[in-house]
Formats: C-alpha cells, sequence, structure tokens
C-alpha cells in the first residue's frame, strides 16, 4: 500500500495491523512522534492523518492507506509553524516529552478552528496528558497561535 508521510511517498509491505506509530518511528526513523501509553490514552504519539489529529499508536498502517500522514518533523521545514513559535515564546515545555502531540493536536485545531475559545482549547486538548502539568502555558501557547499575540 502506498502512504504519503510528510509530504514523501512510501510503499508500506509490511502488516497492515501495524501501528502508524512503529511505522513512523522504526521504519522512517522519525523519532519526533513519541510513544507513551500504546493504548490512545496520553497523546504523546499524535500525528494527523488527511490534517486530523489522530493517536498514531492506535491508528493501523490499513487505516492510513493513500493517505497523508504528517509528523511534528513535517509540520513546518524549518520548525516555525506558529504553534511552535508559540511553544517556545510561552516555555510551555518542562521535561518535553508530550510536546510533539501536543503542539501536533493544537495544530490540527487551530488548522480547523482559527479562532478557539478557552474552553474549545480545553476540550481539544483533553486527550494529551502533560505529567508536568504545564497546562496554562499550553493553553497560553494556543491562544498566542490562533491570534498571533
Amino acid at each position: 500500500m502506498k502512504i504519503t508521510v510528510n509530504n514523501a511517498e512510501h510503499v508500506f509491505e509490511g502488516d497492515k495491523s501495524m501501528p502508524v506509530l512503529w511505522y513512523v518511528r522504526d521504519e522512517l526513523g522519525l523519532m519526533g512522534t513519541k510513544y507513551g501509553c500504546g493504548t490512545g490514552l496520553c497523546g504523546a504519539c499524535t500525528v494527523h492523518v488527511d490534517g486530523m489529529a489522530v493517536h498514531g499508536c492506535t491508528t493501523s498502517m490499513e487505516a492510513v492507506a493513500g493517505k497523508k500522514v504528517t509528523t511534528i518533523e513535517g509540520l513546518s521545514e524549518d520548525g516555525n509553524h506558529p504553534v511552535q513559535q508559540a511553544w517556545r515564546e510561552q516555555n510551555v515545555p518542562q521535561c518535553g516529552f508530550c510536546q510533539t502531540g501536543q503542539i501536533m493536536q493544537a495544530a490540527a485545531l487551530l488548522a480547523e478552528n482559527p479562532n478557539p475559545t478557552d474552553q474549545e482549547i480545553l476540550d481539544n486538548m483533553a486527550g494529551n496528558i502533560c505529567r508536568c502539568g504545564c497546562y496554562q502555558r499550553i493553553i497560553s501557547a494556543v491562544r498566542q497561535a490562533s491570534t498571533g499575540a
């Protein structure tokens, strides 16, 4: 099956039930997408499939056949997506482990809803856990990325 990852086409001939997370990390060497819980509860593995945020640990390769997958490495060539810029300016990460998933979730939210309310940000980001508790900075960064201020 064919799959496009970060705008590069690939042919996958392995087990169709393999999680996208393992494919991008183990076969493509894209280490930005993290393994957290393995059950779709923490969001560390969030990637975009045709622009929608999904958990890579519970999304099979069969589910992404013929689709476009974007990892954190493909979000912005130079790391300057508005969400990434806001993350840096707001000093969001503490340990940083969950941040790629958080950024991917926030980017998908803003692509769909460019000016979310704080409640919409909270509701949308709820599937991404930050064990360090950086939620206030996360909300501030998403708000900044949505308004540019």
